[in-house]
């Protein structure tokens, strides 16, 4: 068999699997249709004798085109589902088609299709991916280029969203919004004791790209100690706000939103600083600046 035929089998193979993924993103039955060809298109065109695992690497490609899909219709503020909305439209000409389509509809349920409309795009792969398809977030944080740490952060967000717990209660806001505010603090002023005081001795510090080149800072640094010496004398122009409902920094001189720092805490210490200056990212995020 050629290789292009063994990779036609195993994509086919996959298929069923592949739109069931991309359906529970996007709520559209064209869209996944137009994702899962796409992902097809880049199969036919890579090198994959070194992949392991095809079927887990067509799901990482499906993957990033969805959320690069929901990332455009955010953009657009377009949204094909929404209270009221019709059952997906389903071809009796596609072989197989129409079973496969009422299996996706009955197996995700509209209702819970209109209540991921209302995640993150990166909220929303996260959830899915791991609550509906067991990913480990080791294998989610490439896909929405965070670390596993946020990525199961991303997730947590999700599902309380889904169960209606849209926010943390306010007691464990509270507290988080006083452990920023002292690092916020002790960053203006420059006091060590004081950043290392809010400061897992593990903390990780992350920036993207963007935020790499506008604060000259690396895209990790590990170790309370490094980050706090990052931070020391700066952060003068920076606010505690909410991001995406959690407890996080923003940064936006003027009225201009350059970037976000988004902050995990646990047992009272601050263990992971997400630094943020895309502005395809920063778009999906809703952001609240607290007085």
């Amino acid at each position: 068999m050629s290789e292009k035929n063994f990779l036609a089998e195993q994509f086919k193979a996959n298929r069923a699997h592949l739109k069931s993924v991309a359906y529970r993103m996007l709520g559209s039955t064209s869209e996944a249709e137009d994702a899962v060809q796409e992902a097809w298109l880049r199969l036919s065109r890579s090198e994959t004798s070194d992949v392991r695992s095809l079927g887990g690497w067509l799901t990482t490609v499906v993957s990033r085109i969805c959320l690069d899909m929901l990332r455009a219709r955010k953009q657009r503020r377009e949204d094909p589902l929404g209270p009221g909305v019709a059952e997906p439209s389903v071809s009796h000409a596609d072989p197989g088609g129409y079973e496969h389509e009422a299996m996706l509809a009955d197996s995700v349920g509209l209702a819970m299709l209109v209540v991921l409309q209302q995640l993150t795009p990166a909220e929303r792969i996260a959830f899915v991916l791991h609550d509906m398809f067991d990913l480990p977030f080791d294998e989610i944080a490439p896909i929405v280029d965070r670390s596993p740490e946020a990525a199961r952060q991303l997730a947590s967000r999700a599902r309380r969203r889904v169960q209606g717990k849209g926010n943390p209660d306010e007691s464990q806001l509270a507290d988080n919004r006083q452990i920023v505010g002292a690092f916020l603090t002790a960053s203006r002023t420059g006091d060590l004791s004081g950043l290392l005081a809010v400061l897992d001795p593990n903390v990780v510090m992350r920036a993207d790209t963007a935020a790499v080149r506008l604060g000259a800072v690396s895209p990790t640094t590990r170790g309370a100690d490094a980050v706090a010496r990052a931070f020391a004398g700066r952060a003068r122009s920076a606010q505690i706000g909410l991001i995406d409902g959690a407890i996080g920094v923003i940064i936006a001189p003027e009225g201009n939103l350059r970037l976000v720092l988004e902050v995990t805490i646990r047992d009272g210490r601050i263990v992971e600083i997400s630094s943020v200056a895309d502005n395809d990212r920063l778009a999906e995020m809703e952001l609240t600046v607290l007085q």
